[in-house]
């Protein structure tokens, strides 16, 4: 099946919730913003095409809350201090994160995948090389059984 050219495929509603879930979270990060709030905005917002609603607050509920604990497990597997991080590769990570640690029925390479979109979407030229390689060593440890069996 041959794409036109120029003509790029129409994201899913899971992809384009985790894209919004990513907005917020860094949102969250930069300007302190009330998670509540963030969350109502996106809601509210018309605009914003086809998105599972639903898996959006999830992600972003989920991520925001377990913060400190989601933090402590991607410290670890960084090469340098997590402050140091650009706001967008600690969103996406913390974002992949959320979802090897709380959303098993989520195939851990779709997280990894997922991640590194969002890191190529969102970063740096070169952060969703290091986004795969966090998230890679963190779904090893997270989900230890499902990363065996590949």
């Amino acid at each position: 099946m041959s794409e036109k050219l120029g003509v790029t495929p129409a994201k899913s509603a899971r992809h384009r919730a985790r894209e919004l879930a990513l907005q917020g979270i860094y949102q969250w990060r930069m300007a302190g913003s009330d998670i509540a709030v963030i969350e109502k905005t996106t809601r509210d917002e018309k605009s914003l095409g086809r998105y599972d609603v639903e898996f959006f607050g999830q992600l972003l509920r989920g991520a925001v809350e377990q913060n400190e604990a989601l933090s402590e497990k991607i410290s670890p597997h960084l090469d340098r201090a997590l402050n140091e991080l650009s706001p967008v590769e600690f969103s996406v990570l913390l974002l992949g994160a959320f979802e090897l640690a709380n959303l098993p029925e989520i195939p851990y390479r779709v997280v990894i995948n997922e991640g590194v979109e969002l890191a190529k979407t969102f970063g740096g030229s070169d952060g969703h090389k290091f986004v795969n390689g966090v998230l890679d060593k963190l779904a090893a440890e997270l989900r230890p059984v499902e990363v065996a069996a590949k």
